[in-house]
C-alpha cells in the first residue's frame, strides 16, 4: 500500500500520468480494503467513519517505517557482553528436579568448553538460579551448597553465585522473573546490568534480564513452552545450544 502511494506521487512528480494513475488506483484500492476491514465491526457513526478513513491512510506508512527501523536496529552489531550470567538447571547442567545429590550433577554438552573459553578470554561469568526447593523443605541449604560445589568442580569457578531460595508466594525481589538476581550478580562482577547477558532455558530468565536492563538469550529445551520461545524471538535472542548462545552474547555466532 505504501509503495503504491509513493509510486503514484513519484510518477506524478515526473509528469508520467499513466503509471501515476495505475499506482494511485492500486493505493486507493488497498487503502479502501484496509479501511473496510476496520469499519465493518462498527460502530459506524460519522465520527468513527472519519477516524477510520484518516487512520487507514496513515497506518500503512507508519507501520512500514516502524518495521524498517526495527530491521536496521536488530542488524546492527551488538556490543560484546562484558559479563555472562547463566541459569543453572537445564542451561549449565541437566535438570534434576529439586536436586539435593551432588552425584546427579551432569553438565549439558558444550558447557565445559564454552566456560573454559570465556575464562581464557577474561570474561566474568556467574550463575543466577531459582532454588525454591529450599523454601519448600525439599533441599537443605547444605545440600544446595554441595550441589553447587559439584557444579564448580565439574565446570570450574564462577565469579558469583546468586541463588533465590524463596518460593513463589514469598514476595521476594530476587526470584526470576524479577531482576534482583541479575542486578546483584552484575554488582558482584563489577559491571553494569546492561553490560550483562543472561543465558537461560525458560521465559523467566529472559524476563529477568529485561527487567534488570540486561540482554537475554534463550536456549530452549523440550520443557520450554512454545509461547516462551515465540516471545524470545520477538524481544530477545534464541539459540540452538549453549555454544551458539555464548556466540550471540559475544557478537560471534561461531564462538
Amino acid at each position: 500500500t505504501t509503495l503504491g502511494g509513493a509510486a503514484a506521487l513519484a510518477f506524478a512528480a515526473a509528469r508520467r500520468p499513466t503509471p501515476a494513475a495505475f499506482a494511485g488506483i492500486a493505493w486507493l484500492g488497498l487503502t479502501a480494503e484496509f479501511a473496510l476491514h476496520r469499519i465493518l465491526p462498527g460502530p459506524k457513526t460519522p465520527e468513527e467513519l472519519a477516524k477510520m478513513a484518516v487512520t487507514s491512510v496513515l497506518i500503512p506508512p507508519a507501520a512500514l517505517g516502524h518495521r524498517l527501523a526495527g530491521e536496521v536496529r536488530v542488524r546492527r552489531p551488538r556490543p560484546a557482553a562484558r559479563a555472562i550470567l547463566f541459569d543453572r538447571d537445564d542451561t549449565l547442567i541437566h535438570d534434576e528436579p529439586y536436586n539435593n545429590d551432588p552425584e546427579l550433577v551432569r553438565p549439558v554438552p558444550g558447557a565445559e568448553d564454552v566456560l573454559r573459553r570465556l575464562r581464557a578470554a577474561g570474561v566474568p561469568v556467574g550463575v543466577v538460579s531459582n532454588q525454591s526447593g529450599v523454601a519448600r523443605g525439599l533441599i537443605t541449604p547444605a545440600e544446595l551448597a554441595a550441589v553447587n560445589a559439584r557444579v564448580e568442580e565439574l565446570l570450574g569457578p564462577f565469579g558469583t553465585w546468586q541463588v533465590c531460595v524463596h518460593a513463589d508466594g514469598d514476595g521476594c525481589c530476587c526470584r526470576k522473573p524479577k531482576p534482583g538476581l541479575v542486578t546483584r550478580a552484575a554488582l558482584a562482577l563489577g559491571v553494569r546490568p546492561e553490560d550483562c547477558v543472561l543465558i537461560g532455558d525458560i521465559g523467566a530468565d529472559i524476563e529477568a534480564a529485561r527487567a534488570a536492563g540486561a540482554r537475554g538469550v534463550l536456549v530452549p529445551t523440550p520443557r520450554t513452552r512454545a509461547a516462551e520461545i515465540e516471545a524470545a524471538r520477538r524481544d530477545a535472542l534464541v539459540a540452538g545450544d549453549l555454544a551458539e548462545a555464548v556466540g550471540l552474547a559475544m557478537g560471534d555466532r561461531a564462538w
